[in-house]
C-alpha cells in the first residue's frame, strides 16, 4: 500500500478530540483516500527550518519507500520573526524546500509541493493576499524541478472569496464564548480551521491527488 507522508504546520496537523473543533486538513485526508495510508507528520508551530532542525524529515527518510509520496506544505511559520523559525522566501526557504525534495527523490519517492492555505482576512469585502512571496517560491520551484504542484493557496482563495467574509467564518476557528469546552472564552482565528474547513481543504486535496493519479 502506498503511503503519503505529510510535512507541514498547524494548518495540516492532527488534533486530539479535546481540542475540538480545531482540525487540520491532513487529519481528514485519510478518510477520503481509503486505498492509501496517510502518515500525518505535520506539527503545529513548525517552519521548514524548525522541522528540519528537529530531525523530523530524517525520521521520515528512514521509513519512506519507493513509490510513496512526500507532501510538503509550509509558509505560516517561515514568515514568523522568531529566529528558530524564520526563513527568507527566495533564499533559506527555497533551500530548505530543496532538502525535502532531494530527500524524497533519493528514496525514489514522489515529492509533491503544496502551497499554504489562505488566511481569512478581508478588507472592504476583498480577501487579502497575506502570505507574501512564499506561495510564488513554491510554484516556481515545482516548475523548475518538474514536480507536481497542489496549489491550495489558489484553491482556498477561490473558495473563501466565493463565500465572502460572513459565510467563510464557518470554515475557520471563530467560536463564541462557551461554544466548545476547549475554548471557554471563544476564539477569533483567521488561520486555523474548524472541522468544516479541514474537510473542505482535504476534499480538494484528495480530488487533486486522484486526478493526478497519485493516490
Amino acid at each position: 500500500m502506498k503511503t503519503l507522508y505529510l510535512c507541514g504546520d498547524s494548518t495540516m496537523a492532527s488534533y486530539s478530540p479535546d481540542q475540538a473543533p480545531m482540525t487540520g486538513w491532513g487529519q481528514m485526508l485519510g478518510k477520503l483516500l481509503p486505498g492509501v495510508r496517510v502518515e500525518n507528520r505535520a506539527v503545529a508551530g513548525r517552519s521548514t527550518k524548525s522541522f528540519l532542525a528537529e530531525g523530523r524529515l530524517q525520521a521520515i527518510e528512514e521509513e519512506i519507500r519507493p513509490g510513496d509520496l512526500l507532501l510538503v506544505q509550509f509558509t505560516h511559520n517561515d514568515m514568523n520573526d522568531k529566529p528558530e523559525r524564520h526563513t527568507d522566501p527566495w533564499t533559506s526557504f527555497r533551500d530548505n524546500l530543496n532538502i525535502f525534495i532531494d530527500t524524497a527523490l533519493k528514496k525514489e519517492a514522489q515529492p509533491v509541493m503544496v502551497t499554504p492555505l489562505c488566511q481569512r482576512i478581508f478588507a472592504d469585502g476583498v480577501l487579502q493576499d497575506t502570505l507574501g512571496e512564499y506561495p510564488r517560491v513554491i510554484r516556481q520551484l515545482a516548475e523548475e524541478r518538474s514536480l507536481p504542484l497542489m496549489d491550495l493557496y489558489a484553491e482556498s482563495r477561490r473558495v473563501v472569496s466565493g463565500l465572502g467574509a460572513e459565510k467563510s467564518l464557518a470554515l475557520y476557528m471563530h467560536l463564541a464564548p462557551g461554544e466548545f469546552p476547549a475554548w471557554p472564552e471563544g476564539k477569533e482565528d483567521d488561520t486555523h480551521f474548524r472541522r468544516e474547513g479541514a474537510e473542505t481543504w482535504a476534499g480538494i486535496a484528495a480530488q487533486w491527488l486522484k486526478e493526478k493519479e497519485l493516490a
